[in-house]
């Protein structure tokens, strides 16, 4: 794996914890030499775990669409920042750069792009590990939303089983090296 695409918010959020994640994170990335591609802000969780990939020596690939390059405040030191015209162009470019994908804590933007790329996994456009690093439980509500969903038989189990979760930094991204896709969903194996 030589890129993830981490997901998360522009803020930095109520709790300090969030922040430590983030360098937690993009610490170990760096040491790992996988390149951060992320959404291209310089503020919030966003330019935390950017900061930290660039000060420990790592790369970063910046994806910011015209409409938020000043409103979230682009990097201004990423390895490279790519500038489109849309949040599809964003999405569409950050999912062709990275090998993987990891949601930090964020708001709707966030989940946005999570279940996008979850659901691209599903029908078979991409075969790439989605992780939720679940800092401080911010995620356990929609943790509890996929086993609902499961339950009731709206996701599979093997989508389910998919979705890697985990609180800790190192076991999330072994996870994500060690990930085998699920079989294409199909409307005849629920």
């Amino acid at each position: 794996m030589k890129s993830i695409a981490v997901f998360c918010g522009s803020s930095i959020g109520a709790s300090e914890v969030y922040r430590e994640g983030a360098i937690l994170l993009g610490k170990e990335l760096a040491k790992r030499n996988i390149t951060l591609i992320y959404g291209g802000a310089s503020v919030g969780v966003m330019g935390t775990v950017a900061d930290t990939v660039l000060r420990e020596g790592g790369k970063v690939i910046g994806v910011i669409p015209t409409l938020l390059e000043d409103r979230e405040i682009s990097h201004k030191h990423l390895t490279e920042l790519i500038i489109v015209n849309s949040m599809h162009e964003r999405k569409s470019k950050m999912m062709e750069l990275a090998d993987g994908f990891i949601a930090l804590p964020g708001g709707p933007g966030t989940l946005e792009e999570f279940f996008e790329v979850f659901t691209w996994n599903q029908i078979g456009l991409i075969q790439k590990p989605c992780g939720i690093l679940n800092i401080n439980h911010y995620y356990d509500l929609l943790i509890a939303l996929f086993d609902h969903m499961q339950d009731e038989q709206f996701l599979q189990t093997q989508y389910r089983n998919a979705l890697l979760v985990d609180s800790d930094v190192i076991l999330l991204l072994e996870k994500c090296l060690a990930y085998v896709p699920p079989a294409i969903k199909t409307y005849q194996n629920n």
